[in-house]
């Protein structure tokens, strides 16, 4: 992770939808190939606060979301690229979902500070927790 401390730029990934409101894998990998294009040091997927759905049972995106960016900048990255992986929810949601990121090679957690009905402690508790399965940023 010496690109973090060299000031690398780690943009906020979007998610592409088509107008059928599913997954378009091509300019998903579009947009990453776009970013690793334009010099990003890093890219952090599945945390924008419009992309908590994406890990509802129902929808079931979470894992193709991270895999397909996590495959693309290991296949066409030309330069060193940190991947942080969004997290959320509960101690047991957020290190299930660390433990996929990590599956998938990610490089460290973004850590979602909403958690209903938990306090500072429960909270330390949880990023402790995470932090035993991938280093948490934030």
């Amino acid at each position: 992770m010496d690109v973090l401390a060299e000031g690398a730029v780690i943009p906020a990934h979007p998610l592409a939808l088509g107008a059928d409101r599913k997954l378009d894998e091509r300019r998903q990998r579009a947009l990453t190939r776009y970013y690793l294009a334009s010099g990003a040091g890093g890219l952090a997927v599945a945390v924008h606060t419009t992309q908590f759905e994406i890990r509802e049972p129902g929808i079931g995106l979470l894992a193709p979301v991270l895999e397909l960016a996590a495959e693309t900048v290991r296949n066409e990255a030309g330069h060193p690229v940190v991947t942080v992986a969004g997290a959320c929810g509960h101690t047991a949601q957020a290190v299930a979902e660390a433990e996929l990121a990590a599956s998938f090679g990610y490089d460290a957690v973004l850590l979602s500070p909403a958690v209903p009905g938990a306090d500072e402690e429960g909270l330390l508790d949880r990023a402790r927790a995470v932090g035993e399965v991938l280093p948490v940023i934030g």
